[in-house]
């Protein structure tokens, strides 16, 4: 039984992941700021602004840049801004999500200033329990899952049942969820992976090779 499902930010991982959502069988509303986007998306099932490369996006998927409406009877609210923009974005929905709504996070990244995780971010910003909110991450590279190639990715949640719900939204043949509730590794992980990139990128221009690197990773 497919639910409603609403993605908070229409940019190129969002969109992707709206067209996962809807390929599973759900309803799914997009939500973004700019005109030109929801416009897109609503009118031509196109986001030629963030995802260019889809030609067409699923049928039932459409995108309102209005708050309220676009989180009024969702299941599930997919959160896709900006991490350093998440807290900002977020506080004007609260109040307009459905109190048996799971949040879910695709955000990867550790919030400046307040050192915080976006699990935290997001459960401040929306005053949200643990077990609605739910963190999904992986090795997912928008355009690659855009394009339906196989990826697999891990559903966080304290909640393990909150976890399989949101993993069983989201499962499609080119697409596979695991669950677990360790959101706190689950969060590390996508954040210091690319701390970790960083430094084998500086070991490659200087000129070193795979002992180096995997020196560094292992590290």
């Amino acid at each position: 039984m497919g639910k409603n499902i609403t993605v908070l930010g229409a940019g190129a991982w969002g969109t992707a992941f709206g067209q996962v959502l809807a390929d599973a069988g759900n309803t799914v509303t997009m939500w973004a700021k700019e005109q030109q986007i929801v416009e897109g998306i609503r009118d031509h099932h196109h986001n030629a602004v963030r995802l260019p490369s889809v030609e067409k996006l699923p049928d039932n998927m459409t995108a309102t840049g209005d708050r309220a409406e676009a989180v009024k009877n969702a299941d599930i609210v997919v959160v896709a801004i900006a991490a350093q923009f998440a807290r900002v974005a977020l506080v004007e929905f609260k109040g307009l999500i459905p109190d048996h709504a799971i949040v879910v996070s695709l955000m990867k990244g550790i919030e400046r200033g307040t050192n915080k995780r976006m699990d935290e971010v997001v459960r401040e910003s929306l005053d949200l329990p643990a077990d609605r909110f739910a963190a999904i991450s992986g090795p997912n590279l928008s355009k690659e899952i855009a394009d339906r190639h196989p990826a697999a990715t891990v559903v966080a949640c304290t909640n393990l049942d909150n976890a399989t719900k949101v993993a069983e939204a989201c499962t499609i043949s080119y697409f596979k969820p695991f669950v677990t509730t360790d959101v706190i590794g689950l969060e590390m992980c996508g954040s210091l992976k690319n701390v970790t990139a960083l430094a084998v990128g500086m070991a490659r221009g200087a000129g070193y090779g795979e002992n180096t690197a995997a020196m560094i990773e292992t590290r």
